[in-house]
């Protein structure tokens, strides 16, 4: 598994990780110089100028009062790690009011239905019962994605025509659920763009529908992001946390990008749980998100 980590990685690692020990490898100091080449390599692998700027300060502070040239690398690694620590938290998806209610949202584009299909697989894997509602109902061929995705799985799809209204179709689902004594109730959404205020107020009814049901639902408001998308991630995040409390990030496609460092982005502008990394297209490589691993898998020979 952990190889696997790696090869998703390639693309970052070459561009990240890669650049870093050229850097630092051979070098006597820290001076300001190599600092503002870290900060340049950090930058163009998009880790923002938020999560670069306390990487630098640390580590120079670091260095200064405990490093020595060859343990430079070492104490970036750290630092990297550091950043990442408060958002790596596993989804605990065991309650005792089932089913566990996860809300996905995200644009059109980011591999949220394949994502809840590659979720369901997991899920399943773990000895729980999944049900999908196909709130999607924009577009017929979200619906019918979906569906796919059941079908693989073996689980039901709770749907309706497509147009119909999606807190109806959601509602529908939770009540199945309940009563069926589902562990895991996973629900599409529209591939809403965060500009587009009338489909996110769609999204808050959404969430209105869950709470008279519960006021603790949902239990789990997954925003699905694409890593290619790079600092534009940021800018959906924030929106949508606007409209319904987000609580948790799943990262698509860090194998299709050399821009990786956007998980230290998200981990220090957002401040929220990544609780998933996808790292390739097989169904097993949608993966739960561990900070010492990651960064382990970007920097191991």
């Amino acid at each position: 598994m952990f190889q696997q980590l790696k090869q998703g990685l390639a693309k970052t690692r070459g561009r990240l990780s890669s650049g870093l020990k050229s850097l630092l490898l051979g070098k006597s100091g820290l001076d300001d110089d190599l600092l503002e080449d870290i900060e340049m390599q950090l930058l163009s692998s998009d880790v923002g100028v938020d999560a670069t700027s306390d990487i630098l300060k640390n580590l120079k502070i670091r260095f200064e009062s405990q490093g020595h040239s060859d343990q430079l690398l070492t104490l970036l690694q750290e630092e990297l790690e550091l950043i990442l620590q408060s958002s790596s938290a596993p989804l605990r998806t065991q309650k005792q009011n089932k089913p566990f209610v996860i809300l996905t949202v995200g644009v059109n584009g980011v591999g949220k239905t394949t994502t809840i299909g590659k979720l369901t697989k997991q899920f399943q894997s773990e000895g729980q019962t999944v049900m999908l509602a196909a709130g999607d109902t924009f577009r017929a061929a979200a619906v019918e994605q979906l569906q796919v995705w059941g079908s693989r799985n073996h689980v039901a799809v709770i749907a309706q025509p497509s147009g119909s209204d999606s807190a109806s179709v959601i509602y529908d689902a939770y009540q199945s659920a309940k009563s069926k004594n589902i562990d895991v109730l996973i629900a599409d959404t529209a591939g809403r763009l965060h500009t587009k205020n009338n489909l996110m107020n769609e999204l808050e009814k959404i969430v209105r529908v869950l709470k008279k049901q519960d006021e603790k639902l949902p239990d789990e408001i997954l925003l699905v992001l694409d890593a290619t998308a790079g600092q534009n991630s940021l800018a959906q995040a924030e929106s949508f946390d606007k409209f319904a409390k987000l609580t948790g990030i799943a990262l698509t496609k860090l194998d299709g990008t050399a821009k990786g460092g956007i998980v230290f982005a998200i981990a220090k502008k957002l401040n929220l749980p990544i609780r998933f990394i996808g790292v390739g297209e097989g169904i097993n490589d949608l993966r739960p998100f561990d900070a010492a691993q990651f960064v382990s898998a970007l920097f191991s020979d």
